[in-house]
């Protein structure tokens, strides 16, 4: 983990630190299952923040003024919310064209959320397919 990162993870609540974890490893997990080898860890607007050459920018983070969520936020100028609506509608809480919104106390959907993420790895290689070649 990039120290940067490392350092902001050490900011969190244990328990949303639990969480953001888990859904790192995710990001980490759909990038080799889809055969990316390199995905660049940083913090962006201090956030968390992961990108693979061939994707889009996914970033996540816990805000102290909403204790009970947490966003994933992609790029506002793709298609990726779109898709997500189109393809998952009420499974996600969405904000707008740029955040999934998560409940702490909820069960992630892992399988939709790992297809989103998929998506987002790989969007620069499917960006003109409809619905991403979903």
């Amino acid at each position: 983990m990039q120290d940067s990162v490392k350092q902001k993870f050490m900011t969190y609540p244990e328990s949303i630190a639990v969480v953001l974890h888990e859904i790192r490893d995710l990001i980490f997990q759909v990038a080799a299952q889809d055969g990316i080898t390199t995905v660049e860890e940083t913090l962006k607007w201090g956030e968390p923040s992961y990108i693979a050459k061939s994707g889009s920018t996914i970033r996540f983070d816990y805000k102290e003024k909403a204790p009970q969520q947490f966003c994933i936020y992609f790029n506002c100028k793709t298609k990726l919310i779109d898709t997500f609506k189109e393809l998952y509608g009420d499974t996600f809480v969405y904000q707008g064209n740029r955040a999934l919104v998560f409940e702490l106390e909820q069960a992630l959907p892992n399988k939709e959320l790992a297809h989103c993420l998929s998506l987002a790895l790989r969007y620069k290689k499917i960006k003109h397919l409809p619905m991403l070649g979903a």
